[in-house]
């Protein structure tokens, strides 16, 4: 049986019996059919039962599947709700725990973005109260937060959203990430990428790595190896007016402090800080004299490499000029070990 994905996990659900969130710790991309044949028989996208796992376990260990088969024995053991998932083909997730399967795909490093269909996932998926003790539905959340305090304690609801942060789900190798509510799960973040205070990466974005990214990747978005996001700056996401242009920022590219970008960029390339350059921003090139050559849309510029986009101090106009100095980010400031 060949499969697209495959994962086994704990989940959290409300007092209805819907899932609010499932943490997968071994996602799989194109598991070995002898691992998705075992599936067959038990339920999906459904509560497992203790003898469910067990009985999965088994059928794990007779198909040489050692470690996939001692975490089905550890979540029977946990009492936790789980869940199997084994997704037939990439297609839109249907269900909670599906979505959370293809989010993880994109953490884990086994997929990049836009390589998974994620269409509709905003409509799977519930709006859930993130505490320090777990997703919380929303309907559910005042008699929680009375109980505590009869206890004597507070429920601490660090944010209110559809995605929860990454960071409770997993750690990439090699990162630094200084505000980890700013990276939700579904980001993709390559080794070597630092993510500042004021940084932000989107569900289904993220970076190649290394990188430094002190400015806002947005969903849809990938950022290439080398290139530095800088503070405030932003990327215009396919949820946010992107239209059907997928942006992308290439290689050693600088994207300075409050800049931003509607168009993709190809490698080595620079936006001036402050200036932000969109599909429609009339653009004056210049030759290497600085004499104007033509103008034109910067969507006509898109994908292209070498280029330095700025604005004229004195009359205000974007122009562009190509240029041949690669941005040179610092070594010391990359190194996550």
């Amino acid at each position: 049986m060949d499969a697209y994905a495959l994962g086994l996990g704990l989940g959290t659900q409300d007092r209805d019996g819907n899932w609010l969130d499932v943490f997968f710790p071994a996602p799989m991309l194109r598991p070995p059919s002898s691992l998705a044949s075992c599936m067959a028989g038990h339920p999906s996208d459904q509560v497992l039962s203790p003898e469910d796992l067990q009985s999965i376990a088994r059928d794990w260990d007779a198909a040489g599947h050692d470690d996939m088969a001692a975490l089905a024995r550890k979540m029977a053991e946990s009492g936790r709700p789980a869940v199997a998932v084994c997704l037939a083909e990439n297609s839109a997730p249907e269900t909670v725990p599906a979505a959370y399967l293809k989010l993880h795909l994109l953490s884990h490093r086994l997929v990049k973005p836009q390589e998974t269909a994620l269409e509709g996932v905003f409509g799977v998926l519930p709006n859930v109260a993130w505490t320090d003790q777990g997703a919380i539905a929303l309907n559910e959340l005042a008699d929680r937060q009375l109980d505590a305090r009869l206890r004597g304690g507070v429920l601490e609801v660090s944010c209110v959203d559809k995605f929860p942060k990454m960071t409770n789900y997993v750690v990439p190798s090699g990162v630094r990430i200084a505000h980890t509510a700013r990276v939700r799960l579904g980001a993709y973040v390559g080794e070597g990428t630092t993510v500042m205070h004021e940084g932000f990466i989107n569900f289904n974005a993220g970076t190649v790595g290394p990188g430094m990214i002190e400015g806002r990747v947005s969903a849809g978005v990938i950022v290439g190896a080398d290139s530095d996001l800088g503070g405030g700056s932003s990327t215009m996401g396919t949820l946010s007016g992107g239209g059907n242009i997928v942006i992308s920022v290439g290689e050693k590219c600088l994207i300075g402090a409050n800049a931003g970008i509607g168009i993709p960029l190809g490698d080595r390339c620079i936006v001036e800080s402050g200036l932000y350059v969109t599909a429609g921003t009339k653009v004056t090139m210049l030759d290497s004299k600085g004499a104007v050559t033509e103008t034109l849309a910067a969507r006509q510029l898109q994908g292209m490499s070498d280029l330095l986009f700025r604005r004229n101090s004195l009359n205000g106009a974007v122009e562009c000029l190509t240029h041949k100095t690669a941005v040179e980010l610092n070594a010391e400031l990359h190194a996550n070990d």
